[in-house]
């Protein structure tokens, strides 16, 4: 071919992907007559809902990038690379667990209304192996069902990792990396799936009319009980509570990462709020998920804003971590309700999310119990308060409300706590002394986050 014949092919591609593009569009603008006179049918549904659980699911996962770069960010230098390790493997560990085992003891048949099945593993219904396997007159029996089997798996399991991610930061820098694995694995295969039984799994509290939206109580207070019941087990890190019981400050090693883990975290949880309307077959749905996504941001906005405000008087400076953790505070208290109309109370529910916030951080110093990121305010204070304002602005029973709060906390907690304990009696929870200041990415690991940093000696309990 000749260079101006090349030139002339090479011209005429852009003109047929532009017509193409045109005529696509004219066919596209056409449809939605055809569509609204129609309806929607079940397998357009079908692709639509299906579609909206694998695409918020995944956001949902990038939220265990948001944890490992606040909690890497917030600890030393020395522990950073054991915070990666820990949240690729408490992720790794959610999903195999919530297979085998967690999502049919969550939505199997519950007995009792208190959990479901002991069946192991997971997979697609008969129907779509069938379907898959060239039996294309399935089709419709399949979109009967409203979405496929394995991405409603797939956005459930994210859920549980989120949960478990809760824990890894408040026992940052002295819990044991295989002891944090076992608890992690019961967390996730047993206690997390009984209380998703209760709940939404369709069990004794969703009877009562216990109302929790995308999970304030159901994944965020419950990641919260553990974490305080592993925070009274391990202990407070070495150093950090002086002899005369006032806080020695750590303040955060890389404050751009926490702040980058905070934004991937708000960018994720429009999958966690969104992706709970569990549709996005009608007009219904896509309004409703607007709305949700709308309060999930104003809500966090207000977090942070509050937070900062009363972060003077109650903490005693500006504080930008208690900033960060504001709108984390927010967010999570906006998850048990976001899909109210009235925005005005996803305000509301933000700024005084942030408020606790800031008022847990500074209670958990007064009572000297170490929680590394402001994990216990953030997701269990919040939690709590957001479960509770769904009486306030999206129509729950503040009776079943408070029921479902202490019954989950109690429930966790009890578990949580006697486990840990076990794990101290058996394998051991905390690291040793000398592994602890050295730190557990040279004392564990053999590898450095910073290699060009030099480790130096930090105070100790006894250098006071």
């Amino acid at each position: 071919m000749s260079t101006l014949a090349t030139v002339l092919a090479q011209r005429r591609i852009p003109v047929i992907l532009a017509a193409t593009g045109l005529a696509s569009l004219a066919i596209f603008l056409a449809r939605p007559a055809v569509a609204h006179a129609a309806g929607v049918d079940a397998e357009s549904a079908f692709v639509f809902n299906t579609f909206a659980f694998l695409i918020w699911g995944v956001l949902v996962m990038w939220m265990c990038a948001g944890f490992t770069m606040l909690e890497s960010g917030s600890v030393r230098t020395k522990n950073a690379s054991m915070i990666c390790l820990k949240n690729i493997g408490l992720y790794s560990i959610a999903c195999l667990a919530y297979f085998v085992l967690g999502y049919n003891l969550m939505y199997g048949d519950i007995v009792g209304g208190f959990i479901g099945s002991f069946g192991l593993l997971y997979g697609p219904s008969a129907d779509e192996v069938a379907l898959v396997g060239g039996q294309t007159d399935l089709a419709a029996t399949v979109a009967d069902t409203g979405y496929s089997t394995m991405s409603d798996w797939f956005f459930q399991m994210v859920f549980v990792a989120t949960a478990a991610s809760i824990v890894s930061g408040a026992l940052a820098e002295r819990v044991k990396m295989w002891s944090f694995f076992l608890f992690t694995l019961v967390l996730t295969a047993v206690v997390y799936p009984i209380v998703g039984a209760w709940t939404w799994g369709g069990g004794w509290l969703d009877g009562l009319g216990f109302q929790d939206f995308a999970g304030s109580t159901i994944v965020h207070s419950t990641g919260g009980w553990a974490a305080l019941a592993g925070v009274l087990v391990v202990g407070p890190r070495l150093g950090k509570f002086r002899k005369d019981g006032s806080m020695r400050p750590s303040p955060p090693s890389n404050i751009l990462v926490v702040t980058l883990g905070v934004f991937i975290l708000w960018f994720g949880w429009f999958g966690f709020n969104g992706g709970s309307q569990l549709a996005l077959g009608s007009a219904a749905d896509a309004v409703a998920m607007s709305n949700v996504l709308v309060n999930t941001t104003l809500a966090g906005a207000a977090g942070v804003l509050a937070a900062l405000v009363c972060s003077r008087p109650i903490l005693g400076r500006m504080d930008l971590f208690a900033g960060l953790n504001g709108a984390i505070a927010g967010l999570v208290s906006i998850t048990a309700g976001p899909d109210i109309t009235n925005h005005a109370w996803s305000l509301l529910i933000g700024a005084v999310g942030g408020v606790l916030c800031v008022a847990g951080i500074k209670l958990l110093e007064r009572v000297q119990l170490d929680d590394v990121v402001g994990a216990i305010p953030a997701h269990l204070v919040a939690g709590i308060w957001g479960t509770l304002a769904t009486a306030i602005a999206a129509g729950a029973n503040v009776g079943v409300q408070l029921i479902g709060i202490l019954a989950v906390g109690a429930f966790v907690f009890t578990v949580s706590f006697a486990l840990w304990k076990a794990l101290e009696l058996t394998l051991r929870v905390r690291v040793e002394p000398d592994i602890e200041r050295l730190g557990q990415d040279a004392g564990e690991l053999g590898i450095e986050a910073y290699p060009e940093f030099v480790l130096m000696p930090e105070l100790d309990d006894e250098d006071d």
